[in-house]
């Protein structure tokens, strides 16, 4: 989980005003991002950060574990955003299946030619982060939940499927849709604020003449739909070998899996940050009516 929620637990438990005060700014701070990451509006997330802490005002000295803390501020913040008007509204609810989220022959080639200008990295040099944060807004709301709160929360499956009343294998093959679901947004998001309307048309057009053209790798489908069990070092030794054994006779798999994992790693870097002055405010508020309570 993040380090902020170990911090603010081990403050709390001092009980001193100032310790209260940071851990205060450190919980706002991490239902904001999250907030942010959910719905993508600031005044939505200032005002779930608002209501998630004074709900939760009396019940933090009893949260002594981070754990414990990390999962009533999550479900608390998860069913808030769920009213809020950026969490319906923001992503499609229907799902692309698994083969339409799988590259091509002819995507696999174009990763081959050039690596050094992947969608990923191009994000990463040209700093849009805000085409970074519509990518995610774009993943139906079920695979957004369990993304943000893997990869970008820093949450265990297990804390996810708690807090989503999910089964752990649930977690997991959601959270494998969400990231190949993330990995095809940034670039059509790229390729949508970089070209003008008639290179758009062009392009769309050699597209659909490409695709009666281009199947999907049929030896490759089963490494596919593996692939973020062996990144996170889920899979059995065998299978990781079986892997291995694959990639070295096939380099668009291997292309693929740089991409892959370049998108999970611009996934985790996505900052949001509620402003200075508002932050404070808040936090100023916030400390002041956990100290009443608890006096």
């Amino acid at each position: 989980m993040r380090p902020e929620l170990t911090q603010a637990s081990d403050l709390l438990r001092r009980n001193s005003p100032e310790a209260v005060a940071e851990a205060i700014g450190l919980l706002q701070s991490t239902v904001y991002s999250f907030s942010m990451k959910m719905c993508g509006h600031r005044e939505d997330a200032e005002d779930t950060a608002q209501e998630v802490l004074f709900r939760s005002m009396k019940y933090l000295p009893k949260l002594q574990d981070p754990s414990a803390l990390a999962a009533w501020l999550y479900t608390v913040a998860k069913n808030r955003c769920h009213r809020m008007r950026g969490a319906a509204a923001a992503a499609p609810s229907a799902r692309l299946s698994l083969d339409e989220l799988m590259p091509d022959q002819d995507e696999l080639r174009e990763l081959l030619l050039d690596r050094a200008k992947s969608p990923e990295g191009l994000l990463l040099h040209a700093e849009e982060r805000d085409l970074l944060h519509r990518a995610v807004l774009n993943i139906p709301t079920p695979l957004r939940l369990v993304l943000v709160l893997h990869d970008m929360e820093e949450l265990s499956t297990d804390q996810v499927a708690q807090i989503l009343g999910l089964q752990e294998g649930t977690v997991r093959v959601r959270l494998h849709r969400a990231r190949l679901t993330l990995r095809k947004q940034i670039p059509l998001l790229m390729k949508a604020a970089s070209e003008k309307d008639h290179g758009r048309r062009k392009k769309l057009h050699v597209r659909k003449r490409r695709t009666a053209e281009a199947r999907k790798p049929v030896e490759c489908r089963a490494l596919f739909a593996s692939l973020s069990e062996y990144l996170d070092g889920r899979l059995q030794p065998e299978s990781c070998d079986s892997i291995r054994a694959h990639m070295e006779r096939c380099p668009g798999c291997v292309a693929f899996l740089r991409d892959l994992r370049a998108a999970i790693e611009r996934c985790r870097t996505l900052k949001a940050e509620c402003d200075p002055k508002i932050a404070l405010r808040l936090q100023t508020i916030l400390t002041e009516e956990y100290l009443r309570l608890m006096a």
